[in-house]
């Protein structure tokens, strides 16, 4: 089955407008898992987004701490390199591995990037990472200057084909892009979590950077079978439990009635709340494609069509009066005209 692609901004690289997201394959027992994950599940879901079309898998060393890249490698090497995927990861993210519980540590200094780089590329199997992204800034004092140096050195190695950035701001991107161009940008959006539509889209419209986002169902929040009762389902060791703001009272109750509001959408064009979800923020100029996870192969089927539908104004309008109604997320409720 073929889908459309995009050109990722100045990359060369083109991608369906929908990714494979990963974070979930690490499975359990790490300070952000999503709870215990049969591989052999992953594997699967992997073989029927590619079966379906998804030409790009997007997953990062601290996933599983570890783990994910090396479920990821296990699944690239029963394909044909040709038939190969593309992979991105990231770096910057270091973790204590006598303390797998312990937050991670932000270290973007240019030895270590380098030496997660390589361990990446032994786990992934691979003689070049497609897109190399700095997770998170740095919280070890590092000269961003010189970290993005190192991340281009890569690149000039041939361990790199395309360098990209998560979770950076302006202010960062413009340092960043002062040394090289910045390639991508992964931020978080959804039509809950809407702030990256304001400054950082901007700014990747003009530089003409390209933009994968991640969480555009807000971790399952804007998914069809979504409820308090699932959420209180759910593993202890999920980290939406612990970590997850939206799904404690009173963003829980409206992002649910924002959820509920999607549903005459899905239902005029024949589809799913998570595939109006995920489409929502691919109608946002600047926005590339959209990360969206999997832990079984019947639950790509529920984001897939988001790859091919277009939203019309009507649809467009409906979401922002939802958003206005509701008062969930925070940010701009819709794009321009």
């Amino acid at each position: 089955m073929a889908l459309p692609t995009v050109a990722l901004g100045q990359s060369g690289l083109a991608i369906t407008r929908v990714g494979f997201g990963a974070w979930a394959a690490g499975g359990g027992g790490w300070a952000f898992g999503w709870g215990p994950q049969d591989d052999d599940e992953t594997l699967a879901a992997l073989r029927h987004a590619l079966d379906r079309g998804i030409n790009w898998i997007d997953t990062a060393a601290v996933y599983g701490l570890g783990h994910s890249e090396a479920v990821v490698g296990r699944f690239l090497r029963t394909l044909a390199p040709a038939d190969r995927p593309h992979v991105f990861t990231k770096c910057g993210l270091v973790w204590d591995p006598d303390d797998r519980e312990a937050m991670p540590e932000r270290d973007l200094r240019p030895e270590s990037i380098r030496r997660e780089c390589e361990a990446s590329l032994r786990r992934l199997g691979v003689e070049r990472i497609d897109l190399y992204q700095f997770h998170w800034p740095d919280d070890a004092g590092v000269p961003l200057e010189d970290s993005w140096g190192a991340m281009l050195q890569l690149v000039a190695e041939g361990k790199v084909r395309v360098p990209g950035v998560s979770n950076f701001d302006v202010d960062l991107l413009d340092r960043c892009e002062r040394v090289g161009h910045v390639h991508s940008l992964q931020p978080p959006f959804s039509a809950i979590r809407r702030s990256f539509a304001g400054a950082e889209r901007a700014w990747c419209l003009r530089r003409g950077t390209g933009v994968i986002c991640y969480s555009p169902m807000q971790a399952g929040l804007l998914t069809d079978g979504f409820s308090v009762e699932h959420f209180q389902s759910l593993p202890a060791e999920d980290w939406r439990r612990r970590h997850g703001a939206e799904f404690q009272s009173p963003h829980l109750e409206r992002n649910l009635a924002l959820r509920d509001a999607l549903r005459p959408i899905a239902a005029r064009h024949g589809t799913s709340v998570a595939a109006v979800a995920v489409a929502w923020t691919l109608s946002w100029p600047g926005v590339t494609g959209a990360i969206v996870g999997a832990r079984r192969p019947e639950q790509v089927d529920g984001w897939l069509p988001a790859a091919t539908l277009r939203l019309t104004r009507e649809d467009l309008a409906d979401v922002a009066a939802a958003i206005g109604e509701t008062g969930a997320g925070s940010g701009p409720h819709g794009p321009a005209a």
